[in-house]
């Protein structure tokens, strides 16, 4: 049937004629009070949950801003196509991101509203008396009815001290008795301890801060805002909260299984470190290693990686040193080969180097160089060679991770290709056209370690204790009722007792004989 023929029906006996005008809308207020009661459900706050969870995984999966800057630029080079999308999703500061931090507010909204209108039932649940006996105590899941010879009162009396740890309402003929409160309790207490993770984490976010720093060994460090490679500070820290204290890296020891099919992984890996927390404090030694972090006055200094720095020589055609010391080589793989940048920016011209560094060098001519081990048992480095201007003069900040070639020009050699040095330990290349030399003095070792300071660790972890505390409660607790009845009928007392169990698959059958044994023993 059309619109029209639909129109033109004329209504059967009994229909309304009126058009159905369908529901009506909700005025103003009414919407916002749907509203809350929507985002105030327990099911609102259980999805809440969820997707915060959800967002999180991003932070674990995709590289870091705050935590590691190099890597997070290493992956952007690496995904040219993927990376606009990412940072308009804001995948490389997932914490920060308003999404995630919608969902986190919401989700603190939501648990308040849960909490609070419960809290008032459970109080006034606590106020009140046991439910009275039902007119027909027959029809309960338990039930058991026996006379005895002694008197109603004598009866009631043994049944109150018989419940003793239940809240009891007593008459004349009846006794009404109610346990597990706490159950509830439990819930609310549960509830809560999540609200009380949320607040601690956001307070820590906001007071706290997080920064890298590479540290090659036999290298220091001083707790101060320059020394830093990339720094995370929540949006109410200042810098003068820096908490002053200086350490050294004094050595660093790996152990890399050699067989097997975890041959290549860490087995163990740990720093040793000298520290001091003030100029004319006597310094300490200790070691640290994953998940066990340096403690220095509430600031905790983790180790979370670590990688090789060849110490490199550049000499110009007069023999003058242009550029040494150790050069980090940032980890591409599992294998631990290397990429990394030599800059020496007092050769005339201006020297550039960049390339690969392979802690046990292997060649073949289908993979090319790679590396067989990531223990350094035939170290090789291989670079190639540019010269011309750095670029330092330009006025744009420059990474020591990435060589800025617009000004540089290949070193080519008699053949016309472009000079590549291959060296290890001990070797120097002469660079061709009077440029200099370039020497591998020796191997060291970085450490890449995370120095962070939480003011909220204690606020989150009493939330979690609660949290647990709370569940087992919530679990283990079980409601109950038991309703006692007395009459006196033909010289003997009639005695009917039932309960109800109020956890699903809670049986109190066992409970309710015992308390008819304790009353026919007694009686």
């Amino acid at each position: 049937m059309t619109s029209t023929e639909a129109a033109d029906r004329t209504p059967a006996y009994g229909e309304d004629p009126r058009p159905d005008p369908g529901p009506a809308p909700l005025a103003p207020l009414e919407l916002l009070r749907w509203s809350w009661r929507q985002l105030t459900s327990m099911r609102t706050a259980l999805i809440l949950l969820f997707l915060l969870a959800l967002g999180a995984v991003p932070g674990s999966v995709v590289p870091q801003e705050a935590v590691d800057s190099v890597r997070a630029a290493q992956w952007k080079d690496q995904h040219p196509t993927l990376t606009p999308v990412y940072e308009k999703l804001g995948l490389f500061s997932v914490y920060d991101s308003p999404w995630f931090s919608a969902i986190y507010l919401l989700l603190m909204i939501s648990l308040v509203g849960c909490i609070l209108p419960r809290t008032g039932v459970y109080l006034r649940a606590l106020r009140a008396r046991p439910p009275k006996l039902p007119s027909r105590l027959d029809r309960l899941p338990e039930h058991r009815s026996f006379s005895v010879s002694a008197s109603e009162e004598d009866v009631l009396a043994r049944a109150r001290e018989a419940l003793g740890g239940y809240r009891k309402d007593v008459t004349a003929t009846s006794i009404s008795a109610e346990k597990g409160y706490l159950r509830e309790a439990g819930n609310l207490l549960f509830h809560v301890s999540v609200l009380i993770v949320l607040v601690g984490f956001a307070y820590g976010a906001l007071f706290g801060f997080r920064g890298g720093v590479i540290v090659v060994s036999g290298s220091g460090f001083s707790n101060r805002l320059t020394q830093y490679d990339d720094f995370d500070p929540g949006r109410l820290f200042s810098p003068q909260d820096l908490k002053p204290f200086y350490f050294k890296v004094d050595d660093f020891d790996v152990t890399f299984i050699d067989r097997g099919r975890s041959r290549g992984m860490a087995r163990k890996f740990s720093a040793g470190i000298t520290y001091s927390t003030a100029p004319d404090e006597p310094e300490r030694t200790t070691r640290i290693r994953v998940n066990h972090p340096l403690k220095i006055d509430g600031t905790d200094v983790f180790l979370i990686g670590h990688g090789y720095a060849p110490v490199i020589t550049v000499r110009d055609a007069d023999g003058r040193k242009v550029f040494t010391g150790p050069v980090v080589f940032l980890p591409e793989d599992a294998t631990f080969r290397s990429f990394g940048v030599v800059k020496a920016f007092e050769s005339t011209p201006q020297l550039g180097f960049e390339g690969e560094f392979y802690p046990t060098y292997g060649f073949t001519k289908a993979t090319g160089p790679f590396t067989l081990f990531p223990d350094a048992k035939n170290p090789t480095l291989s670079m190639l060679a540019y010269a011309g201007d750095l670029g330092v003069d330009d006025g744009e900040p420059q990474s020591v991770y990435a060589l800025k070639k617009d000004g540089l020009k290949p070193v080519k050699g008699a053949d016309g290709k472009q000079v590549r040095v291959d060296l290890q330990p001990g070797q120097t290349v002469v660079l061709p056209n009077g440029l200099g030399s370039v020497t591998f003095d020796r191997l060291d070792r970085f450490v890449k370690l995370q120095v962070s300071r939480n003011p909220s660790g204690g606020v989150a972890l009493a939330g979690v204790l609660l949290a647990l505390l709370g569940l087992l409660g919530s679990l283990f607790i079980r409601p109950r009722r038991i309703w006692v009845s007395v009459r006196r009928e033909g010289g003997r007392t009639l005695v009917e007792v039932a309960g109800l169990d109020r956890s699903a698959g809670g049986n109190l059958a066992g409970e309710v004989d015992e308390l008819v044994r304790t009353l026919e023993d007694k009686a």
